[in-house]
């Protein structure tokens, strides 16, 4: 099928950056330490090029699975890029994983070797004795880096561990121009992206060249992303919110993308100035971090332009966080598995907050309700994407056909699992995920609609709400609540609160003040562990 994509890949896309932009700034990466390191366009295909003859020099054949988990740096995306420049797939690792979870997915996808950071070199040890996992070894990254936990430790293991190699010495001294050129289509896999598991067990979702590409087209498209641009991310390198909305949109524009390895409430602001960005991205808990700052008068000197991406705040929180900073809230919804937020926004024109947008460039949206019948405006349903697989929306779970065929209809849709409805103009708002709704005497409940009143409240800074079993009932609402800093709230006040703001069906059975909650690398909370 002929697309805006057609045979290109991330090779040919690198290749006619090199061409067009060579000497511009790509890359501004803000490590853990507070230094700074900038590429320009060419001088980071050269160390993508170094990176995949490292690849190459292993064996690594077209097709093969190599795990990375390193924590958001440059070497992170000169993985990506170089592994995908010979056909081979990467398998980004989170950051949190634990050994079984490690294990779960080097056994899926059959990876053969793994580049880590010297902090996971203990986890590596213990997963590679747990069967017989990675054959060709693990390398070590980031062993110059004297800001990463555990360096030391790393050279000596490298020293006395056969299976462990220097990747960083052995990237610095390959050679620039790959090796060898293989052949390369845009419908050929280039990495495979488990999804977070907050819930249940993770699944592969497997993304083409086409697919990478198209997310920086449509990234583009949805931003009005130029040359001009400078995007500033502290989304972590291993998730989508990432790649797709970050990276592959400032390479397709041929922008400047700045990366700022760790979040701080207390710097972000004053980055977003001193690198003059232009468009960021944030979660809820940011902007909720961010109004905790003392206010300063240089809150609205920026040449911020959007924020996005999904934001699920209340409006009060919105019309306070836009007037401190002047700075405009980008609503979107998406997934792993659709590429682009397809539901967004429009790039002009007006907004109608909460809803999260219409339909996006080159996807269909609609609404099905549970009884097979697609809903009228209004009517809440299941969300549903239809695009082209391994193109606009994901080809495949990787491993997982049952998991594949259970997510798509006979006629090709995209089954999200959550729950929205349209309005009469096709506009669209999104209720829940659907692993957030509580069955609860046959009423369906959103944690998330309870979560937005819960922070409503003067001393409540962050609330989760989960279900739990009930004999009688199917399911018990059950809320977790964080007070604000300083501030002190008993469980019967915020149940007074709850009686007030919403239907008694809805109101919590238990509710726990804690002082901290398990969190994803992306900063979402873990409701799993709160289980």
């Amino acid at each position: 099928m002929t697309d805006i994509v057609g045979n290109e890949t991330v090779r040919s896309l690198w290749d006619g950056l090199v061409a067009a932009c060579g000497e511009r700034e790509f890359l501004l990466f803000r490590d853990r330490a507070g230094s700074t390191t900038a590429y320009t366009y060419r001088a980071f295909n050269d160390e993508i090029d170094r990176a995949a003859n490292v690849f190459l020099s292993l064996g690594v054949q077209a097709g093969e699975r190599v795990a990375v988990q390193l924590c958001t740096c440059p070497e992170f995306m000169m993985c990506l890029f170089g592994l995908a420049k010979i056909g081979a797939v990467m398998v980004p690792m989170n950051e949190q994983y634990l050994v079984e979870e490690a294990a779960f997915v080097l056994e899926r996808t059959e990876a053969t070797c793994a580049v880590v950071e010297p902090k996971f070199l203990d986890l590596y040890r213990a997963v590679r004795a747990s069967g017989p996992y990675l054959p060709k070894g693990v390398l070590v990254a980031r062993t110059d880096d004297d800001g990463v936990e555990g360096v030391e430790e790393a050279r000596a293991a490298l020293g006395r561990e056969e299976a462990l190699r220097d990747f960083s010495r052995l990237r610095a001294a390959a050679a620039t121009g790959l090796a060898e050129v293989r052949p390369l289509c845009a419908d050929d896999a280039a990495e495979i992206i488990f999804t977070s598991g907050t819930t249940s067990r993770p699944k592969g979702v497997v993304l083409t060249h086409a697919n990478i590409l198209f997310s920086g087209l449509y990234g583009d498209w949805e931003v009005t992303l130029t040359r001009d641009d400078r995007l500033l991310t502290t989304m972590p390198a291993c998730h989508s919110n990432f790649q797709l909305a970050a990276l592959m949109p400032v390479l397709t524009a041929g922008a400047t993308l700045i990366v700022v390895e760790k979040y701080s409430a207390r710097r972000f602001w004053s980055q977003i100035r001193e690198f003059k960005a232009t468009v960021t991205q944030c979660v809820a808990m940011m902007l909720r971090t961010l109004m905790l700052q003392p206010a300063s008068s240089d809150d609205r000197n920026h040449t911020l332009r959007e924020i996005l991406y999904f934001l699920p705040v209340s409006d009060a929180e919105k019309e306070a966080f836009e007037q401190r900073f002047g700075a405009s809230l980008m609503n979107t919804y998406g997934s792993t598995e659709s590429i682009g937020w397809v539901l967004t926004d429009p790039p002009a024109g007006p907004r109608r907050w909460p809803s999260v947008g219409r339909a996006g460039l080159g996807y269909e949206v609609r609404i099905m309700r549970e009884d097979g019948r697609e809903g009228a405006p209004g009517e809440i349903g299941e969300i549903q994407v239809r695009g082209v697989r391994g193109r606009t929306i994901m080809k495949e779970y990787w491993g997982d056909p049952e998991a594949t065929a259970r997510t798509f209809t006979e006629d090709g849709w995209l089954k999200t699992g959550d729950k929205g409805y349209m309005d009469e103009d096709g506009w669209f708002f999104f209720v829940d995920r659907k692993v957030n709704m509580i069955k609860r005497a046959g009423e369906n409940i959103s944690t998330t609609e309870l979560e937005n009143v819960l922070v409503d409240h003067p001393l409540i800074a962050e609330a989760a709400v989960i279900g739990v079993p009930d004999p009688i009932r199917d399911q018990a609402v059950k809320a977790f609540v964080l007070p604000a800093a300083g501030a002190r709230i008993t469980e019967e006040e915020v149940l007074a609160f709850c009686e007030e703001h919403m239907a008694g069906f809805k109101v919590p059975s238990y509710v726990e003040i804690v002082d901290s909650f398990p969190r994803t690398c992306s900063m979402k909370i873990e409701k799993k562990l709160l289980k």
